[in-house]
Order: C-alpha cells, then sequence, then structure tokens
C-alpha cells in the first residue's frame, strides 16, 4: 500500500513544504529511504524501526520503501521522523489515509516512542497556515510556540502512541501546553540612572532617533556599557510584523521554547570578544542564524571592540549595508536578515586612558597597533563617533538625575514619524537608508552649507562614504530641532561625531 505525509524543512528562517511517501509491498524485506538526505535523515529508519517495535507495532517482512520530496533539497534535521513513522502506519492501513488529509506532520522520535521537541516550529507552523493547511502535529513540547500562530488547529503528541489516539478520536487536548499567553516583560535599565555624560546621551539620542550606527570611545569607568545597555530603553516598540520576524529567527535556533509568547521587545545582543566568525555570522554544516540576526530590529552591542579578532569584525560589513547576511554553502545560498543598530564600545589604548599622559604608559606603536584591528571602511560605516569623559565626582554624588528614558523615547518616537511619513513612498523608514543617490533630494545644501562642507571634506580627508554619512546624521539632528532644511548647526554637530574617529586613527 502507498500513503503520503505532509511536513516541512527550514530553508533560512522560512520552511519549504516536503512530502513523505511511503510504499510497503512484497518482495525482500528491506527499509529502503532516498531523496537526497542528510546523515541524521537516514538514521531515521533505525529510530523509527525500534520505536514502532517499543510502542506494539512490528514491521512486517516487507519491501518498505520512504521517498522524502523534492529530491533536489537536502533533507536534513531531526523532525522527518514522526512524518515517517506515520507514513509508514498509513501504509500498513493503521492509520487512514483520509485522515492525513490536510494534515502536517512533525517531530524527532525517540527509542521508546516519545516525541521529542525540534527546532522552527513557528515558520513551519505559519507557512503551514499559508498552504491552506488545517491541523498541525507537532510535539507538546513546542505547543506553545505553535500556539502564537492563530487560525490553525495545533495538536501536541508526546509520544507515538498519543498521535495514534488522535487519530483514532481518543485523544485528549492538554490545556497545559495549549491557548496564547501573556509574554513576560523585562524591565529595561533608564537613562535616569546614568550620572553626567551629556555628549553620550545626545549621540544615543541622535543614533537612535535615524538608526545610526554608534561607536563610544573612552576610559575604563566612564559608563559606555552602563549607557550602551540602556538603549534598547528608547528605541520604539516592535509593531506586529517585525514581532513575527525576529520570533521566527529565535525559533530556528530553539530559543523560543521558553517563551511565553511572541518576542515583543526589541534584542540586545552582546556577544564576548572571543565569539568566532561563524558565531557571529551563523553558519555551520545546515546554516542557522547568528549574533547579527538575533540582533535583528534591535542592538548588537560589542563591547571592548578593539579585543574582536579582525576578521570577525570585518564580517559587519556587508550586513550592515544590505541589512540582511548571505551565507553560501555547497548546496546552496541562505539570506538571514539581520538589520542591526550596532553600537559599539571600547578603550582608546590597552590600559585604556591614551591620550591622558599623565595616567597611559602605553607607546604610540602599541596604541596604533591596538587600534589597527578596526579597518577604516569598517569605521566609514559607523555614523556617530563620541568620546566618553571620566565621571567626576559631582556626576556620581549629585543628587539631581538626568532625563529619563521614557523622555528621551518620547522624542525619538516624534523624530522617527517624521521619517516615516518623509519616506511614506520609499522602501526605507529612517536617514540612516537614505541611498547616496537619493541624499541630493533628502538632504539638500544651501550654498553657506556646501561650502562649509566642501572646507571639511578637504580639512578631515573624508571618503564618499564618510561625507555621505555626515549628512545623514546631519539631517537626523536637524529632525530633532524640528528643522525642515540641514543648517550649519546642524552639520557642525555631524562632523564632531566624526571628530573622535580621525584623532585615534591618526595617531
Amino acid at each position: 500500500m502507498y500513503s503520503i505525509v505532509v511536513t516541512a524543512i527550514l530553508q533560512g528562517i522560512e520552511a519549504l513544504p516536503v512530502q513523505v511517501e511511503a510504499d510497503v509491498s512484497n518482495g525482500l524485506p528491506v527499509f529502503e529511504m532516498v531523496g537526497f538526505l542528510a546523515a541524521e535523515v537516514r538514521e531515521a529508519r533505525e529510530r523509527v524501526r525500534t520505536a514502532l517495535r517499543n510502542c506494539g507495532h512490528m514491521l512486517p517482512a516487507k519491501r518498505i520503501t520512504v521517498n522524502l520530496s523534492p529530491s533536489n533539497v537536502r533533507k536534513c534535521g531531526n523532525g522527518f521522523d514522526l512524518p515517517i513513522t506515520v507514513a509508514i502506519l498509513a501504509a500498513l492501513g493503521v492509520v487512514e489515509e483520509q485522515a492525513l488529509k490536510d494534515t502536517l506532520i512533525i517531530g524527532e522520535v525517540g527509542l521508546n516512542g516519545a516525541v521529542l521537541a525540534v527546532d522552527g516550529i513557528l515558520p513551519i507552523v505559519c507557512r503551514a497556515k499559508e498552504l491552506g493547511i488545517k491541523t498541525c502535529i507537532i510535539p507538546k513540547e513546542n505547543r506553545r510556540e505553535a500556539a502564537l500562530v492563530e487560525g490553525i488547529n495545533v495538536v501536541g503528541a508526546k509520544s507515538i502512541k498519543s498521535v495514534m489516539d488522535y487519530f483514532s478520536g481518543a485523544y485528549i487536548m492538554d490545556e497545559e501546553c495549549g491557548g496564547q499567553t501573556v509574554p513576560e516583560a523585562r524591565r529595561l535599565p533608564d537613562f535616569a540612572d546614568v550620572g553626567g555624560q551629556k555628549m553620550l546621551r545626545r549621540a544615543c539620542e541622535v543614533s537612535v532617533g535615524g538608526m545610526h550606527n554608534l561607536l563610544m570611545i573612552g576610559p575604563p569607568g566612564a559608563g559606555k556599557t552602563m549607557v550602551a545597555k540602556r538603549i534598547p530603553g528608547i528605541l520604539p516598540p516592535m509593531e506586529a510584523g517585525e514581532c513575527m520576524e525576529v520570533s521566527k529567527i529565535y525559533s530556528v535556533c530553539g530559543l523560543m521554547r521558553k517563551n511565553r509568547g511572541l518576542m515583543e521587545q526589541r534584542p540586545f545582543r552582546e556577544p564576548h570578544h572571543s565569539i568566532t566568525p561563524k558565531g557571529l555570522a551563523g553558519g555551520g554544516q545546515y546554516p542557522k542564524p547568528g549574533e547579527v540576526s538575533l540582533a535583528h530590529r534591535g542592538v548588537l552591542f560589542l563591547d571592548e571592540l578593539a579585543e574582536f579578532q579582525k576578521n570577525t569584525l570585518e564580517i559587519l560589513r556587508q550586513p550592515m549595508e544590505d541589512k540582511q547576511i548571505t551565507i553560501s554553502r555547497a548546496s546552496g545560498s541562505l539570506a538571514f536578515p539581520a538589520n542591526f543598530l550596532l553600537v559599539c564600545a571600547m578603550n582608546p589604548c590597552r590600559c585604556g586612558y591614551y591620550p591622558d599622559r599623565t595616567k597611559c604608559r602605553c607607546s604610540q606603536t602599541s596604541v596604533r597597533r591596538y587600534l589597527s584591528g578596526i579597518s577604516q571602511p569598517l569605521l566609514d560605516r559607523i555614523d556617530v563617533c563620541v568620546e566618553a569623559e571620566l565621571i567626576t565626582y559631582e556626576d556620581i554624588a549629585g543628587q539631581t538625575k538626568g532625563e529619563s528614558s521614557a523622555e528621551i523615547r518620547a522624542r525619538v518616537l516624534r523624530v522617527q514619524k517624521i521619517q516615516k511619513e518623509r519616506f511614506s513612498g520609499e522602501s526605507w523608514y529612517f536617514n540612516s537608508q537614505i541611498p547616496s543617490a537619493r541624499l541630493r533630494e533628502y538632504c539638500r545644501l544651501g550654498a553657506k552649507e556646501s561650502a562649509y562642507m566642501e572646507q571639511m571634506y578637504e580639512r578631515l580627508q573624508l571618503s564618499a562614504r564618510a561625507y555621505h554619512k555626515i549628512l545623514k546624521v546631519a539631517r537626523t539632528v536637524a529632525d530633532l530641532e524640528g528643522s525642515e532644511h540641514i543648517g550649519v548647526r546642524h552639520l557642525t554637530e555631524a562632523v564632531c561625531y566624526r571628530s573622535p574617529d580621525r584623532k585615534y586613527w591618526e595617531v
């Protein structure tokens, strides 16, 4: 007899439907599996055989052939065990073929017949809904995650027996793992706790207002990390589409099982400087998202920037421009979203006190070597660079608190609303994303402003990319002031955000 079961495989953060065909016929007793299979999928043959035996279903001494199609797509992952099991049982007549109509099945099977969790359930269930599938049979441990998709029946199975109970009508829904849940909100640190550092505060507001990448340079203890961790508190809330997009990425990485709902707060990723290029960009034999994708729609914070491996940092250049990262393997290429706000913090030298020669004992050669790990092309992609000064006693002991995150966020929301209205007919939303070809239109300069920028271009020996970044930052500064036109004072502030990198990298 012949049967067919629908399942799915992940490609990036999207799902591709796969058909599991099973045929049981007379002939030499053999269990054959075909369809461009990875090693872990081929191993499903022994897992399924043993699991069925331990559940009381002995496979007959017949020829069993299982095909996974389409055959031009490599099948990998641990989610094919359960659909293969059900397809064989349907071919043996244990499960009625009509019961498999409009049903998607996925899950790993243990040798005792238990159904184990798999990664990427959220995008798979979303894809099933798009295809018109009415029921998804998935591992019980994944059911809370799958329940986030409305309009589709989700069955959580804890064993092969519970799957058989479902097809026979004896299945009882476990209320503990069903239904929508309220996401757990985390309390974000507040800018009101930061003493002093007016320049850092202003730079963060400009950076978030136009979604400009930010670099903070200063001695240890100046509060760079403290400020960076408060940036998520001034970011605008995510829209429904963004929540689902970010949740899919975390689902593919297996990070959604402990969550109680969709990710509604913007990600804040803080990888250690020892991270490998693969950990940052993503990859592996079967590519999965890295830190740049886990920070999608949020903040990627790189503390101690100069301590990262140079080849690791250079990976950032392409996703910072394209807002996605492409990983190529022999079997094909996958694109993962990587639209993040890059925030970096670093010391100016190994001891951290350059250029204060009363404290710094590093030689010029040592300083140059320390900073050389950060290339000029990467610096050109960072719009806002600001120095962090040492905290004074008055800043620490003072009773006056600075502005709260709520006050700064209100201005950020107003500025971003201006940008979204300005770019309503475009494919981008923020000043930092204005294409170079459209700068004349959106960052128009008067005669006085053009003369000033010509002078700065020659004096600072700017690259074309750095010049364009200054114009985009000036546009954001003007928006913060509510000015329709970019003035010299706006350009001056934007140029000041390029001065620290010229100061340190021209040692």
